[in-house]
């Protein structure tokens, strides 16, 4: 697949169904792969984390997640074709769950929250089962556990929200043993899906501002959304050089 570099950040160039296209082949692969949602906060938060910049340079699949990751490849002289949404492409593949019988393992958010949305989405995509859910409030001895539970359950795909970058560092260090053929951090997608928080209307999706719809309905993602235009001076100040 073809790349973008974005401050030291490998970024694949795809569209979401060549998205879709490569999680295919990693479920035919079997072996564990890792798919990285990459947004603005996360590039800006990886110029200062080393382990996070690598991280996200030896993932076998990474998505534009932002309108801003779209901006600053256009930036640097390797545009990518569109945004890739996590929670979109949560959601796709889970319908692709349905087509092919899939299993999933939800992981993450407030109690009760990756309940609501697995009943959610198993009725919205029949054939689509999600065979175990946790919490993300995570007590000492609770990660042995649920590693326990996964590797029993044996998912064809895992879904952890816990936010950046802890949610990918969680991935990572637990795939190999896992054994998961796909692993996605989702940050706040299981909150979407279970209907406890609702998504930007279309005209701040279509406007590219649905960060703002975010801050707006939920003042505490401010240092999130604070980290937008040290991503945007970082870009601009090393041009093409970004890379």
């Amino acid at each position: 697949m073809p790349k973008a570099t974005i401050l030291g950040c490998r970024i694949h160039r795809v569209t979401m169904a060549e998205a879709l296209e490569a999680a295919r082949g990693f479920l035919r692969d079997g072996r564990p792969h890792q798919i990285v949602t990459s947004d603005a906060s996360m590039l800006a938060m990886a110029t200062e984390d080393a382990d996070l910049r690598s991280l996200i340079n030896a993932a076998d699949l990474v998505v534009p997640d932002s309108t801003g990751v779209v901006w600053a490849a256009r930036r640097v002289g390797e545009p990518v074709p569109e945004r890739v949404p996590g929670v979109d492409l949560m959601e796709r593949l889970c319908e692709l769950g349905g087509r092919l019988s899939l299993t999933a393992y939800f992981l993450g958010a407030a109690p009760g929250v990756a309940e609501d949305a697995a009943r959610k989405l198993e009725a919205k995509y029949p054939g689509f089962r999600v065979t175990g859910t946790h919490h993300g409030f995570l007590k000492p001895g609770d990660d042995a556990r649920i590693e326990a539970e996964i590797r029993d359950l044996k998912p064809d795909l895992l879904f952890v929200a816990m936010g950046i970058p802890k949610q990918e560092k969680w991935v990572r260090e637990r795939m190999a043993s896992l054994g998961v053929p796909i692993s996605m951090g989702v940050g706040g997608s299981f909150d979407c899906h279970s209907g406890r928080v609702r998504r930007a209307p279309l005209i701040f999706q279509r406007l590219n501002i649905e960060w703002l719809y975010r801050l707006a309905t939920n003042p505490s993602k401010y240092k999130k959304v604070a980290l937008l235009p040290h991503f945007a001076w970082l870009v601009l100040r090393r041009g093409r050089s970004a890379a």
